[in-house]
C-alpha cells in the first residue's frame, strides 16, 4: 500500500452523525450522514448561496483539508498545468463545414477560455465573428454554451448558456445581419433547440423542476416565452424528451427515451401547426432512430433480436413498423453505431473486435467499402456532412499516440483528404510513444481488452506506476483516442491504461448487457481483472496502479475499492455515483426514474434491491485497509449530487482501518463536468494528476 508519510498528518474534517433508518422488502437500513442532502436541492441548483449553512461549512472544511495535504504540490499543479497548456494551441480553428452558401466553424482566440462561432463565404473568404463565447461569459463564475444553431435562411441563430453548473440553459436568438439578440429568451431549457422550416419559430424541451426533459414546446420568434405552445408531452417519468431536426430541414422528429427502449414521432417542420405523427409505439427493449433520405427514411434499430442492429428502410409517408424493409442485416458481434443518409449514399459508423470501422453503401448499386486503419487501437469519430446532396463526408481519426486528424471522404471516388492534423505546440514525437492492446483474462472466461500506452524509454520490469482509467455504464465506449493531457504523466514514466470493461459497447451489445442490472458486478471484477493482467505481465506492480474514474466510473471507483482494496495504491472518484441504492429509492432525483433499466428498480423489485445492495459502495464500506482516496464533485451537480461523494468520504473515514488519507475536493461554482473553460478545467486536471504523481513519489519538479 502506498505510504502515507507522503500527506502530512493532519486531522481530518469530523462527520457528525445523524441516523435515518429506511425499511424496504423487510430490510432496515441506517444512514449517518443523510443530513448531507439539502432538502431545498432544487433551489441550490439555481442558486448556491441558500445552501444550508451547516452542509456548507461542512464542504469548506472538506475543501480546507484538501488544500492543505496538497499544497505540497502547488508547485507541481503549475508545472502540470503550464504543459497541459504548452500542447494546446490556443488560437486554434476548426475547419469550416460548408452548408449552403456559408461555412460555419469554431475557434478560440489566445489566452480564451470558451469557443467562439463564426462562418465565412461557402467557398472561402473573411470570418464574420457570430458569437464570442467569452464575451458572453465575461465576470461569471461559471459559464457554459449549449448549442449554436444557425436556421435554414441563414439569417439568425439560436443559442444557450449555463451560468450555474446545474445545466439548466437559456436560449436567445441572434440576428446574423446586425449580431444582436432579439428580445427572444427562454429559460429551463436542455441547451438548445431546431429551426422549423421558415426560420421563424423553434422547437426546445423544457426541463421540469426535477431536470428532466418532458415537455416540447414551439417558440414563435417575437412572441413572450409565456405563448409558447407545447407540442408534446412525456408522461413517464423515466422517459426523457429530445429533439431534432432532418438534414433536409422537412421534419422534426421527437425522440423519447430511455437506456434501452425508443420512440419517434414526427412533426411536419414547414406547419407549426401540425400535430405529432407516431412512427412505432415503444415496446421495452426495442431501440430505434431516424435519418431522412429523400422518399425514405434509414432506421437504425435492434427490433426482432437484431442485439446488434440492423438498418431498415421505410417511405417517409408511411413510415410504420409494417413497411419496414431491411437493408443492412443484423451481424452478431457488429454492432452498429450510427447512420447517415445522403442523396446517393448510405454511411454508417459500426465496431467490430473493439475497433470501429466506417461502412459506405451506394444506394443505387448496393456496393459497399470500408474507411479502416490499421493500429493496434485506435478511434473514429464521423461527423457526416450538414447537405443531403453531398458526395463528400467529414470525420476524424487519433490513436493514444497519433494526435487528431480530420480528413473529408469523397464517398464516389474514395478520395481521402486530410485537412487539419491537430497540432502540439510543445512538440510531440509520436515515435516516442508505444501503444498497445491487451486482452485481460476475466474469470468467468471472457477476454477484457485493454489499451496502453507508455513512453518508449519506460522500464516494463513493473517498476512503472500506471493510471488504469474506466467507465463501464451505459454501453458507453472509451476511444482509444489522443490525450494532450495523460502526456503529462506518461512522460514522467507512467503506463497510461484503459479498460474496456462489461457495461460498455466495445466489444457488441452483449458487452453491455452482461455488465448491467443483475450483471453489473462483471464490470468491477472487469477492471479488478485489468489491473491484475497490468502486473502479472510485468507492466506495474499492485501498489503503482492509480485507478481512475468518474461518474459511473466513479461508481466503479467505489465498488472496487471495497472489493479488491489490495489491487491499487490510490483511487481517484470524480463526480462519483457512489450512494447507489439511496439514489435509485429516490425518484424525485433528476435521473433516477431513467435509470431503472441501467440499475434496476429497488423500488418495487426486491431482487434489485438485494442485488444494489449488495455493491453499492457507500452501503459496502467496511472495517478494512483502504488505498489512499481522492473525491471531485460539483455542488451543483444535477447528475450525481454532491452529497453522494460526501457521505462516502464521511463513512471510509469512519469505517476504515488504515491511515491512509481520504480527500474530498468540491467545486462550488460548477456541476457534473467541474469547472467551465478549457483553461479551468485543465487546472483541475493538473490537481488530478499531481495527486497521482504524489502517491508514486513522482513530485520532483
Amino acid at each position: 500500500m502506498t505510504k502515507t508519510s507522503r500527506f502530512a498528518t493532519l486531522p481530518a474534517p469530523q462527520s457528525v452523525k445523524h441516523p435515518v433508518s429506511d425499511t424496504r422488502h423487510g430490510i432496515t437500513r441506517v444512514d449517518d450522514y443523510a443530513w448531507m442532502r439539502a432538502e431545498n436541492w432544487q433551489e441550490v441548483f439555481k442558486d448556491p448561496t441558500v445552501l444550508d449553512p451547516a452542509i456548507r461549512s461542512h464542504l469548506e472544511a472538506e475543501n480546507a483539508y484538501q488544500s492543505a495535504l496538497m499544497s505540497d504540490t502547488k508547485a507541481l499543479q503549475a508545472k502540470l498545468f503550464d504543459e497541459m497548456k504548452g500542447r494546446i494551441k490556443e488560437d486554434d480553428s476548426s475547419v469550416p463545414s460548408k452548408d449552403g452558401p456559408y461555412a460555419y466553424g469554431t475557434s478560440y482566440k489566445t489566452g480564451g477560455q470558451h469557443p467562439r462561432f463564426f462562418r465565412t463565404p461557402r467557398d472561402g473568404g473573411a470570418e464574420t465573428m457570430l458569437l464570442d463565447g467569452d464575451l458572453e461569459g465575461d465576470g461569471k463564475a461559471y459559464f457554459s454554451l449549449g448549442s449554436a444553431d444557425h436556421s435554414p435562411d441563414h439569417g439568425k441563430m439560436i443559442w444557450g448558456f449555463d451560468d450555474k453548473g446545474s445545466e439548466f440553459y437559456t436560449l436567445k436568438v441572434r440576428d446574423l445581419t446586425t449580431l444582436s439578440d432579439a428580445t427572444d429568451v427562454v429559460s429551463d431549457t436542455s441547451g438548445g433547440g431546431v429551426w422549423n422550416a421558415q426560420s421563424n419559430g423553434f422547437y426546445y424541451t423544457r426541463v421540469d423542476a426535477n431536470h428532466r426533459p418532458s415537455r416540447l414546446f414551439y417558440h414563435e420568434l417575437g412572441q413572450p416565452e409565456s405563448a409558447d405552445r407545447l407540442i408534446h408531452e412525456e408522461k413517464d417519468a423515466g422517459f426523457f424528451l429530445g429533439v431534432g431536426g432532418s438534414s433536409l430541414d422537412d421534419f422534426i422528429f421527437i425522440d423519447c427515451h430511455d437506456h434501452e427502449t425508443s420512440e419517434v414521432w414526427l412533426l411536419d417542420a414547414t406547419d407549426a401547426a401540425s400535430e405529432p405523427k407516431l412512427v412505432a409505439a415503444r415496446q421495452p427493449g426495442v431501440e430505434y432512430s431516424l435519418t431522412e433520405g429523400g422518399d425514405v427514411f434509414y432506421i437504425l434499430t435492434n427490433a426482432d433480436g437484431a442485439k446488434d442492429f440492423k438498418i431498415m428502410s421505410t417511405p417517409v409517408m408511411t413510415p410504420e413498423p409494417e413497411n419496414w424493409t431491411e437493408v443492412v442485416a443484423h451481424k452478431a458481434g457488429r454492432l452498429l453505431l450510427g447512420h447517415g443518409a445522403y442523396k446517393d449514399h448510405l454511411v454508417w459508423l459500426e465496431r467490430e473486435n473493439s475497433l470501429p470501422r466506417i461502412m459506405i453503401r451506394n444506394r443505387h448499386s448496393g456496393e459497399e467499402h470500408a474507411i479502416a486503419f490499421d493500429e493496434e487501437a485506435f478511434s473514429l469519430g464521423l461527423q457526416g456532412s450538414p447537405e443531403y446532396d453531398s458526395e463528400v463526408i467529414r470525420f476524424s481519426y487519433s490513436s493514444m499516440t497519433t494526435p487528431s486528424q480530420l480528413y473529408d471522404y469523397n464517398m464516389r471516388t474514395r478520395e481521402r483528404t486530410l485537412l487539419k492534423t491537430q497540432e502540439v505546440p510543445s512538440g510531440h514525437n509520436p515515435d516516442d510513444y508505444v501503444t498497445r492492446r491487451l486482452l485481460a483474462p476475466a474469470a468467468d472466461g471472457e477476454t477484457v481488452p485493454v489499451s496502453i500506452v507508455y513512453h518508449r524509454d519506460t522500464k516494463l520490469d513493473g517498476s512503472a506506476p500506471a493510471l488504469l482509467y474506466g467507465y463501464g455504464s451505459y454501453g458507453s465506449t472509451i476511444p482509444a483516442s489522443f490525450s494532450t493531457t495523460c502526456l503529462s504523466l506518461v512522460d514522467r514514466g507512467f503506463i497510461y491504461a484503459i479498460a474496456h470493461i462489461r457495461g460498455g459497447k466495445d466489444k457488441g451489445y452483449a458487452w453491455y448487457d452482461n455488465g448491467k442490472r443483475l450483471h453489473k458486478k462483471n464490470t468491477f471484477t472487469d477492471f479488478i481483472a485489468a489491473a491484475r493482467h497490468l502486473v502479472a505481465e510485468g507492466f506495474t506492480s499492485h501498489d503503482r496502479i492509480i485507478a481512475q474514474g468518474g461518474s459511473a466510473g466513479g461508481m466503479l471507483m467505489g465498488a472496487v475499492a471495497n472489493m479488491a482494496p489490495e489491487a491499487f495504491g490510490g483511487i481517484i472518484a470524480e463526480v462519483p455515483f457512489v450512494d447507489v441504492i439511496n439514489t435509485m429509492l429516490d425518484d424525485t432525483l433528476p435521473l433516477t426514474p431513467p435509470e431503472w433499466t441501467e440499475w434496476g428498480n429497488p423500488i418495487t423489485s426486491p431482487v434489485d434491491y438485494a442485488y444494489m445492495a449488495s455493491y453499492s459502495p457507500y452501503d459496502n464500506v467496511g472495517g478494512k485497509a483502504y488505498p489512499p482516496i481522492l473525491a471531485v464533485a460539483g455542488l451543483t451537480d444535477p447528475r450525481v449530487t454532491y452529497w453522494e461523494p460526501a457521505k462516502w468520504v464521511a463513512k471510509l473515514r469512519e469505517l476504515k482501518t488504515d491511515d491512509n488519507p481520504v480527500l474530498f475536493r468540491i467545486n462550488m461554482d460548477a456541476g457534473h463536468g467541474g469547472a467551465s473553460g478549457r483553461f479551468s478545467r485543465l487546472e483541475e486536471v493538473a490537481y488530478v494528476y499531481a495527486y497521482a504523481l504524489k502517491l508514486v513519489g513522482k513530485t520532483a519538479i
